[in-house]
């Protein structure tokens, strides 16, 4: 439980901090602009409130470390927090509508990532859950994420989105060596599916916990190195570009395989 609520401290203080020292930015219109507030009250103020949330939910994860009585508090508050902008995801400007539109996604790739926070903020505050019922609601953010996100990297729009961060990174980069753009971008997405029957199949066949884990974290594990690699994703201004804010969500997907695995163990123990 210590290491989930660093993770989450850490990424959520900086993710909160981030958006604090930014300021008004495209991201939280969309979402403002979807619940009709956006002239309400000015661009500041909802890009502070978006920050304070984090924030909050950062100094909560922190002080949870030493009192546990905090844990169902935090819960709650990623719960909130998550779901404002999982609303959005009906909003049309998610979608890229010279694709046909849902489901191929465009501004909504960082958003659907709050569907980690929203299961974590769930077995935070319920923790009476069963183990077979955690582990699903655990997965199932990894799951959509590899699955949908994995998907798109067979489209040529995804296969250049993502050609400037494979580039920089010392795991992946040497690919563009060996293959062409669209073909490296298919052999991620076949990875990131692969992990995802890997992760379907443990939940089944206790063997395939550990090869299932391990191939499905190393895709947030990689995409946090793109933190470092990629020039475009930290600023001294603002700690985090938009693109770092979209890359250090995936520490949130780390936190749900903590609890899938320990979800597993527990339901092997008492089969």
């Amino acid at each position: 439980m210590t290491i989930v609520l660093l993770l989450l401290g850490i990424s959520t203080a900086l993710l909160g901090l981030s958006i604090m020292l930014l300021g008004p930015h495209k991201h939280i219109t969309l979402t403002t602009d979807f619940y009709l507030i956006t002239e309400v009250l000015p661009a500041n103020i909802f890009n502070l409130l978006a920050a304070l949330a984090l924030i909050t939910s950062a100094t909560l994860a922190f002080l949870s470390i030493k009192k546990e009585s905090l844990i169902p508090i935090l819960g709650y508050v990623l719960i909130a927090t998550s779901l404002v902008p999982l609303g959005s995801l009906l909003s049309n400007s998610m979608w890229i509508a010279s694709m046909g539109g849902f489901p191929v996604i465009g501004s909504g790739q960082g958003v659907i990532k709050y569907f980690a926070l929203l299961s974590i903020g769930i077995l935070l505050s319920k923790r009476t859950l069963s183990p077979r019922i955690s582990a699903w609601l655990s997965i199932f953010p990894v799951l959509l994420v590899l699955l949908w996100i994995g998907g798109m990297k067979f489209t040529l729009l995804e296969a250049q989105g993502i050609e400037a961060l494979v580039k920089s990174s010392p795991f992946m980069g040497w690919m563009y060596g060996f293959f062409s753009i669209q073909t490296t971008s298919n052999i991620i997405g076949v990875y990131d599916l692969i992990a995802v029957v890997l992760l379907i199949l443990a939940m089944y066949y206790p063997k395939l916990i550990t090869p299932a884990i391990l191939m499905s974290g190393m895709v947030f594990v990689v995409t946090q190195s793109f933190l470092v690699t990629f020039p475009g994703s930290l600023s001294s201004e603002t700690i985090l570009s938009t693109t770092g804010h979209f890359l250090i969500k995936d520490l949130w997907f780390l936190v749900c395989l903590f609890f899938y695995y320990s979800a597993l163990i527990s339901l092997e123990q008492n089969s």
